[in-house]
């Protein structure tokens, strides 16, 4: 009964060297003094890609004065730490969701901007900040983009960027291998959702909401809870059908038990976001909540098992500064201003 919640080391290849200098230099690009490449060879095509994307970013008159090549992914946030104590005012990071979600933590308030190159399988953080998938493009981005202020969830003192999942989440990062990655990309994710589906075990969930905007609750018999900070997760499914970076809040969601002939339209509303609305789902959004679970459970962040319940769940506003496409505009203030009234009217 769940009561209701109160509260080998990886190697590393260093090329440094004078970004391209005078007519080389674009004026974007030269927004920034001094720009570090931080490349996850581990991400999926991570290893293939990091001297070409390299020489692309200083063709387009990108300041890149340091370049780091990581084998070891547990590496990438003592190395950002590193390129930030080195005066560097942007940071490209290569890789998938996990990297990008394993130092959004350090650059928060750093006052550094991040440039993102969607090197991994899922890149849902680059899908809902718009940054192209096709490197060529991703890198113009980074030369051409503007700068987005994006929110990040908090789960205790982890960040991520997209999702925090727990039940059938937590066990879809459980069933996805680096080889079963390599192997079918992003079809990696629904293989390891059916999985998960077929070895569930409910659990019961107690949700506390300290702002006061929505009741206390506990749940039984459920598979599966999300807090969402982003939009995508998993490969491209939808939090909610209004979900956003950058709306000040966090999509809240908790799935009952459902029999194998409902799997096809859950799955679909997953795709879509309009699982919110099914009759076996409880939808919450709000700026933080604590969730309590019986028996306790792992924490997917952002693909990664990251902690484990109980945990308190809180949006940080604005605290990433991202690259992002021109045609990606941020939500106006006055948009904003809406996006937390209804927070606050629950």
């Amino acid at each position: 009964m769940v009561p209701t919640p109160g509260e080998n080391d990886g190697q590393r290849e260093v090329r440094r060297s004078q970004s391209p200098s005078g007519d080389a230099c674009n004026q974007k690009a030269c927004r920034f003094d001094s720009a570090a490449l931080i490349v996850n060879t581990r991400s999926r095509v991570g290893r293939c890609t990091a001297a070409s994307v390299l020489d692309n970013l200083r063709l387009l008159g990108v300041p890149v004065k340091a370049a780091y090549a990581l084998d070891d992914a547990a590496r990438l946030p003592e190395t950002v730490r590193e390129a930030l104590a080195d005066g560097h005012d942007l940071i490209v990071v290569g890789g998938g969701d996990g990297s990008v979600s394993s130092v959004a933590g350090v650059l928060a308030g750093s006052g550094a901007v991040l440039g993102v190159l969607p090197l991994g399988t899922a890149n849902d953080f680059a899908r809902t900040m718009g940054i192209p998938f096709e490197l060529g493009k991703a890198c113009a981005t980074i030369a051409h983009g503007g700068v987005s202020p994006v929110d990040l969830g908090l789960a205790g003192d982890h960040h991520f960027v997209n999702v925090a999942a727990m039940g059938i989440g937590s066990a879809v990062a459980e069933a996805i291998s680096p080889r079963l990655k390599c192997a079918v990309g992003s079809l990696a994710y629904p293989y390891a959702a059916v999985r998960a589906y077929l070895e569930r075990e409910p659990f019961e969930v107690g949700f506390a909401f300290s702002d006061g905007d929505h009741e206390t609750v506990a749940i039984r018999d459920l598979i599966h809870v999300a807090v969402g900070n982003g939009r995508y997760f998993g490969g491209g499914m939808v939090v909610a059908p209004s979900s956003g970076i950058e709306h000040y809040a966090l999509d809240v969601y908790a799935v009952e038990a459902f029999d194998a002939p409902d799997l096809a339209r859950i799955a679909w509303g997953l795709r879509t976001g309009n699982l919110v609305d099914d009759k076996r789902v409880h939808y919450w959004r709000t700026r933080q909540v604590r969730i309590l679970t019986d028996p306790r459970l792992p924490v997917n962040l952002d693909g990664e098992l990251g902690c484990h319940t109980p945990k308190s769940f809180s949006v940080v506003p604005d605290a990433l500064k991202v690259l992002v496409p021109q045609t990606h505009g941020r939500s106006s203030r006055a948009h904003t201003a809406a996006d937390l009234e209804l927070v606050a009217n629950g």
